[in-house]
């Protein structure tokens, strides 16, 4: 899963990708405009919008995405904590609100449950094909009740291909998806991190889950 944090307080910003980043991956930026690049060209499941921003307030910010047909989930962060600004967020497009300080622990609830009840993106905590299953909750997985060590990118990657079962995932769509928005589209990192995953699941237990298409990409089979 991928998150697009807008925070201008690079201190927060840090703070909030240090507590998350074991959940997601994370672009950051740090004035709206830059948000607004990032949201336009990039797809993500969530995106973290601070209202009060150097160059445009978070508000159009959050506008703007929405005039521009993105339906990713909004959780607003503002110092305000007020009934009125609540609801200015709600009219210009947030699904969520969450006041400043806020407890990691709660952001992190509120992101899953963005998430779950996005259109069309209905996330469960647990997923599961073929006995291989893959919890996002414990960060857990097994096939056939025995348990799979993964490194991050092992178990993201794995995430975004299960989530997409059968559907062809290009190495751009991979890269724009589980890893930063800043890395090289011309590497290879795509390709050794599917043969790790081939040589933890399918080459130790003799099955074929992950499949190759020819001058495509890569699926899960269903």
């Amino acid at each position: 899963m991928k998150i697009l944090i807008i925070e201008d307080e690079r201190h927060t910003a840090k703070a909030i990708k240090e507590t998350l980043k074991s959940y997601y991956s994370i672009d950051v930026a740090y004035t709206g405009q830059e948000g607004e690049d990032f949201a336009f060209e990039n797809e993500y499941d969530v995106i973290l919008l601070d209202i009060a921003l150097p160059d445009i307030n978070g508000l159009k910010v959050c506008q703007e995405i929405r005039d521009n047909s993105i339906k990713t989930p909004i959780l607003m962060l503002t110092g305000k904590s007020d009934i009125k600004s609540k609801i200015n967020a709600f009219n210009y497009g947030a699904d969520d609100y969450l006041t400043k300080p806020f407890n990691f622990e709660e952001l992190h609830a509120r992101l899953q449950a963005l998430m779950r009840r996005a259109p069309n993106n209905f996330c469960p905590d647990k997923l599961n094909i073929h006995g291989l299953v893959l919890d996002t909750a414990s960060n857990d997985v097994e096939y056939n009740g025995k348990k799979i060590s993964l490194r991050l990118k092992e178990f993201r990657l794995l995430e975004y291909l299960m989530r997409n079962a059968g559907k062809v995932l290009t190495r751009n769509m991979i890269l724009e998806h589980v890893w930063e928005s800043d890395t090289d589209q011309f590497t290879n990192t795509v390709d050794v991190h599917i043969n790790y995953l081939r040589n933890k699941i399918d080459r130790q237990f003799g099955i074929t889950l992950i499949k190759s298409v020819h001058s495509l990409g890569y699926k899960i089979v269903v």
